[in-house]
């Protein structure tokens, strides 16, 4: 492999990576763009699928980082009337949804974009359902129920986490059970994912630490889970490898774009790892925790992670998965990233008791995600699950 020093193919040199996985060839939607200061392309990509007004998508956070104006810039620019909306919220519901929808409404818009972290870029896809097929979020929970076409979606991730850009799915929850909902239809996939790294460099410690756990728990769990496929697990692997050979680095020099180029990438592949597979019971038990108690989700699935890998053991072809993966004990290597990322933390620590362990296990056991895990659960299971990470 060669080519740029930050391209795909340069960061997985020395990987054992088939040429599918660098090319993104498994991912829906269009293409991707890699690389420092592609977010400058914004524009021509949006003029080439034909946009003359664009719904930008963002959050507070990302307003006040200057990466929004800058795109709005671009688009404008290219001669692409921009209109903003950005007040996404974190693990975007229902309502959130609804407010995007009701912004856009009057717009007469042709292009969507979302940027920021894996929140915006599932309200955005949320809002691309509802202002194309119109109803409910609940209508389009599953796979394939949108009946009418949909816009192009620009997807530009700023952080390295859910791997959004590279999935045809939105995880948006209802606002009154908290059930996540997967809506997933692959004219919901990005038309173009735009990936540069020089938009992490403005990430908060704290959500540097948060999503690249998350995207970790993604590479793992896509894995072993029980649509694990030859395509799926080519992107966990390459994940993996990126993620775990650069979270430490990432966390200690903030500034290293190489660092920030392969967490990108790895959450990019384990987000693809997603769309071609599925998770397990590190996000179901990780939910009801995010929803009870408002812990950061990549805090919550880290939590349970290292918990999850010890319980999947008893799977022999998971087992031998992640002993292919980190030979000296994967589950070892991983309290070692979350200690490094100050989230080595108990469920006691999140503020769960012994008393909400059975709900919170009832709840997991609900959730999409459980029924793919290598090893069958109950809500039994999970209560055991739980308790062990108390």
């Amino acid at each position: 492999m060669s080519g740029h020093p930050l391209s795909a193919a340069a960061l997985c040199d020395g990987f054992d990576v088939p040429d599918f996985v660098v090319n993104f060839d498994a991912i829906p939607g269009g293409g991707v763009v890699f690389g420092p200061g592609t977010l400058a392309s914004i524009g021509h990509r949006a003029r080439e699928l034909g946009a003359t007004r664009a719904l930008l998508v963002t959050d507070p956070g990302i307003a006040r980082s200057g990466h929004s104006e800058r795109c709005v810039g671009y688009l404008q620019e290219a001669g692409v009337q921009t209109f903003v909306f950005d007040g996404v919220h974190e693990n975007p519901t229902t309502v959130d949804v609804g407010r995007t929808v009701a912004f856009a409404a009057d717009k007469d818009v042709d292009l969507i974009v979302g940027i920021g972290g894996g929140s915006s870029m599932d309200t955005a896809k949320g809002c691309n359902f509802l202002l194309t097929n119109g109803g409910e979020m609940r209508d389009y929970w599953g796979v394939g129920k949108a009946t009418k076409p949909m816009l192009p979606l620009i997807a530009v991730p700023t952080t390295s986490g859910t791997g959004s850009e590279c999935q045809s799915f939105a995880l948006i929850a209802d606002d009154h059970s908290h059930a996540k909902m997967a809506c997933g239809d692959k004219k919901a996939a990005a038309a173009v994912a735009i990936l540069d790294p020089e938009l992490t460099l403005t990430q908060p410690r704290a959500v540097t630490a948060h999503t690249g756990i998350d995207a970790i728990a993604h590479a793992l769990e896509t894995a072993v889970c029980r649509k694990c496929s030859d395509v799926s697990l080519a992107y966990s692997r390459a994940a993996w490898q990126l993620l775990e050979g650069a979270m430490e680095r990432v966390l200690t020099h903030p500034e290293d774009i190489e660092a920030r180029a392969r967490m990108q990438l790895g959450a990019a592949f384990a987000g693809t790892a997603i769309e071609n597979s599925m998770l397990g019971i590190a996000h179901s038990c990780a939910n009801p925790l995010t929803a009870h108690f408002d812990i950061v989700h990549g805090q919550a699935v880290g939590t349970m992670l290292p918990w999850v890998i010890g319980f999947n053991r008893a799977d022999a072809s998971a087992a031998e998965t992640y002993d292919s993966l980190w030979s000296s004990g994967l589950e070892k290597r991983v309290r070692e990233l979350l200690q490094a990322a100050e989230m080595d933390l108990s469920v006691g620590d999140l503020g769960a008791n012994d008393e909400s362990l059975v709900t919170l296990a009832e709840e997991a056991a609900g959730q999409w995600t459980a029924q793919f895990n290598p090893v069958p659960v109950e809500a039994s299971d999970l209560a055991g699950l739980y308790q062990s990470a108390w």
